[in-house]
């Protein structure tokens, strides 16, 4: 008689885990210069005493400008030649911060737009409304249709190590 040999099926279950999103981004909050949606058209400077008074931490990284929906933290908040650069970290730890950042890694939503209180402006003239001059920021969003067409993210990485 043969041996008999018997083939036992091994299943395995595997459960898709899938990678965080990354939780760092940045990108130009408000460029210089622009005429934005309102006509309004910021001068370079116009963040600069806000800045000296309120450090990235405590202006707010939000959804679409809902108070309600922190998404993350800035820790880097400063003007340059171009407009007012921003690098932040999404909360990773909550659930619109996770959704924030997903969106955001693949593509779906990019925009940046500022929340602030205009402390001077000057009529303008040649096709802005007004030249924001000092502009008090409290708060800077991811958005879906930024008020500047091109306030937007440049970056959704890991952090280097």
């Amino acid at each position: 008689m043969a041996p008999r040999t018997e083939l036992a099926a091994l299943h395995r279950r595997f459960a898709a885990t899938p990678s965080p999103p990354p939780p760092l981004l940045s990108g130009y909050a408000a460029l210089f210069g622009e005429i934005d949606l309102a006509g309004d058209r910021i001068e370079r400077g116009a963040f600069s005493a806000s800045l000296l008074h309120r450090q990235p931490g405590d202006v707010r990284m939000l959804w679409q400008h809902d108070p309600a929906r922190p998404i993350g933290r800035w820790q880097r908040i400063v003007e340059d030649e171009v407009g007012l650069f921003v690098l932040g970290r999404f909360a990773l730890g909550t659930q619109a911060g996770r959704e924030a950042a997903g969106l955001a890694a693949a593509g779906a939503i990019d925009g940046l737009s500022i929340g602030f209180r205009t402390r001077l402006a000057r009529r303008a003239a040649a096709g802005a409304r007004r030249r924001l001059v000092t502009i008090d920021l409290w708060e800077i969003s991811l958005v879906t249709f930024p008020m500047q067409q091109r306030a937007r993210l440049t970056l959704v990485a890991e952090p280097a190590a």
